[in-house]
């Protein structure tokens, strides 16, 4: 497991412009020597809305730059988080906004290609739910004309969803394609009160990204082991049947962010014997 080990982009560095997640402008580059320091082996970037075209993973300069730091400092970018279709989902009501978004993801799954990533994060919670039956609609609608593009990339489009287990395989039943996978986040599912071997049971055979989190059912995000997360049920799940895809520390943090990293590291790993 520790050779999947990483973490989310920003966690290691204090709050950007007062925010628990966002990709920190101009700062970014001092990450790669931090997570190096801790052992760790991949940071999962993100693409905001704001200042998306001007993210790294969006330029051939930026790109260049992300590979010469993974080579550097021998951490990986395996995985993006596109928080930018929080603010601009694909089910959006407008066309501007929809086929915008459907043509910044062929862009950014073409770039991420240039990276060597293998998954690309999708969430549909919060502003982005799909919960309702117009909006699994319109997304079902949007992916159809794009789904061979994204499958000749072959880059893993994962879903996080707030739908419950069994509407949530019937998604990506409908979906018909294995380009689509899912990320699993553990102090979400918890949150959301959603037993987790229902959850794998219907579709632990997709996930390649889970993130690792832990939160109180209804709560925010609460230091690992206090919340009502099943870390130890999810995390042996996945040694049992040979996960071989990311684990992603996405934990609890505070204003500074690396000493409450460090904390929680050290109990995942004197936990779950990771060295």
């Amino acid at each position: 497991m520790n050779q999947k080990l990483g973490v989310m982009q920003g966690r290691l560095l204090p709050k950007y412009k007062g925010r628990f997640q966002a990709h920190p402008v101009n700062l970014w580059q001092k990450e790669f020597p931090i997570a190096r320091s801790l052992g760790l082996r991949n940071i999962e970037f993100i693409l905001d809305f704001e200042g998306s075209s001007d993210n790294p993973l969006m330029t051939s300069s930026g790109k260049r730059e992300i590979l010469e730091l993974s080579k550097n400092h021998n951490i990986e970018v395996k995985s993006i988080c596109a928080d930018y279709f929080m603010d601009a989902p694909f089910h959006s009501e407008n066309d501007k906004i929809s086929k915008g978004s459907i043509n910044l993801l062929k862009k950014l799954v073409s770039n991420a290609k240039d990276l060597n990533v293998t998954n690309i994060v999708i969430p549909c919670v919060d502003k982005s739910s799909i919960s309702k039956k117009k909006d699994l609609y319109n997304f079902l609608k949007c992916m159809e004309p794009i789904t061979q593009f994204l499958e000749d990339q072959k880059i893993n489009i994962c879903l996080e969803t707030d739908l419950e287990p069994k509407k949530f395989k019937t998604l990506l039943e409908d979906l018909n394609s294995k380009i689509f996978k899912v990320n699993y986040d553990i102090g979400n599912s918890a949150s959301m009160g959603f037993d987790p071997f229902e959850e794998f049971n219907s579709y632990g055979d997709l996930i390649t990204d889970v993130h690792i989190k832990d939160r109180k059912f209804q709560g925010k995000s609460i230091f690992l082991g206090k919340g009502d997360a099943k870390i130890f049920e999810c995390l042996n799940y996945f040694k049992k049947v040979n996960y071989q895809g990311l684990f992603i520390l996405q934990a609890y943090r505070d204003n500074l962010g690396l000493e409450i990293f460090k904390k929680q590291l050290m109990w995942l790993r004197e936990n779950f014997e990771l060295n």
